[in-house]
């Protein structure tokens, strides 16, 4: 005989609107937390990545492992400007020797407590190189001043950030000049200023520079810049596209929060499931008779099973679109938090994506098959007989 018919679950659902909405409500509640658990995950790493420009070139020191390890010299840096794959505005070489500590500052609204955030000395053609950086307010720093440029996140997150105001790090005292807007990378929770005035108030050694950041004429020159670098015993430096660096550089903490949320979900999913079999075995001990008469009439036990199997997946889907409705208002959200890489506050937004609704629906059915097997084989293997003598 043909499977039961599907209109017979959707009826056992609202019949048993009750116990059903619970496990809805479970299941809703683990896919939100999971999806927003990798949607955090997913903005910082998207923050950090879209720092890079396709045709970009991070020169480092060989072996470092991040800028704050790095010491590029001047003489190296005049190498890399007389490269011939650099790219070039007019006769000056899109090469931006870059200088980056780390200065703690008070919050926004909480002056009691301070946070750390990244200061970036660069050149007077980091606007250039750094495509996509945009001075939105203001103007750009004069070389030589103390003059600051403030990312959009890091005005909004610090005290005493605004245009005009004065702050003191470093042993100088900076005026903020301008605003810019890097379209959302973790430039915009950084401050720039000129590089070799950086150098000079944090009394670094003239000429020595963290890292170097190019334009290259094409995005396949960098493999001919690392073969010209590597024949030259001055440079030992290492080579990466923009792209490439950050991608490495939001590993460690993408990967924790990808790893915690999984087990939290992992965790919520186990009650979940525990829902589901609760209301799947109710259903089964409830609809005896039901079960028994469908067996009567000619239906097999694999019909039965899969008849509890659809019932139950029908409750996690419900769950799943729940959650997935239910998290969508955080996308966009921005929150911060700590770079490993360069222990500085790091301002990014969720990013829930197609992708990740994906994952929470194909969890959401995972939870349903593993809630709802245990009670279909059972109503499957129950004794028609003896069911039947109880009508």
């Amino acid at each position: 005989m043909s499977a039961i018919p599907l209109s017979y679950n959707v009826k056992s659902v609202r019949a048993r609107w009750t116990s059903s909405i619970v496990a809805v409500l479970g299941i809703a509640g683990t896919v939100s937390v999971l999806i927003a658990m990798l949607a955090m995950a997913r903005g910082f790493q998207a923050t950090l990545v879209k720092a890079g420009v396709p045709e970009n070139a991070m020169i480092r020191r060989a072996g470092a492992t991040s800028e704050m390890d790095s010491a590029v010299t001047l003489e190296q840096v005049r190498v890399l400007e007389d490269a011939a794959m650099v790219a070039r505005q007019g006769n000056e070489p899109l090469v931006s020797p870059e200088v980056v500590v780390v200065t703690d500052m008070p919050l926004s609204g909480a002056e009691k407590n301070v946070a750390n955030v990244q200061v970036r000395g660069v050149s007077a053609r980091a606007l250039e190189v750094h495509r996509g950086v945009k001075v939105v307010e203001g103007r750009a720093f004069q070389p030589g001043l103390p003059e600051l440029m403030v990312g959009k996140h890091a005005a909004v997150n610090y005290a005493g950030l605004g245009q005009g105001q004065q702050v003191k790090f470093g042993g100088l005292t900076w005026t903020v000049v301008g605003r810019f807007d890097s379209g959302g990378t973790s430039f915009d929770s950084e401050i720039w200023c000129d590089a070799d005035l950086l150098n000079q108030a944090y009394q670094r050694p003239r000429g020595v520079f963290q890292s170097v950041a190019m334009r290259l004429q094409s995005v396949d020159a960098i493999a001919s810049l690392r073969a010209s670098v590597a024949a030259d015993p001055r440079m030992k430096v290492q080579i990466d596209s923009e792209i490439e660096y950050y991608q490495k550089a939001s590993q460690q903490l993408t990967a924790l929060i990808t790893t915690l949320g999984g087990l939290v979900a992992v965790v919520m999913g186990v009650g979940a499931i525990f829902g589901a079999l609760n209301t799947m075995y109710s259903a089964v001990s409830e609809r005896t008779r039901e079960i028994a008469t469908l067996r009567a009439l000619g239906f097999t036990s694999g019909s039965v099973v899969l008849s509890f199997l659809f019932e139950a997946l029908l409750i996690s889907f419900v769950g799943g679109i729940v959650g997935c409705i239910a998290v969508m208002p955080i996308n966009g959200l921005t929150t911060g938090t700590m770079n490993f890489q360069t222990f500085s506050h790091l301002a990014f937004a969720f990013r829930i994506t197609p992708a990740l609704l994906g994952v929470g629906l194909l969890f959401a059915l995972l939870m349903g098959v593993v809630g709802g097997v245990p009670p279909a084989v059972r109503a499957a293997r129950l004794p028609v007989a003896a069911a039947l003598r109880d009508l």
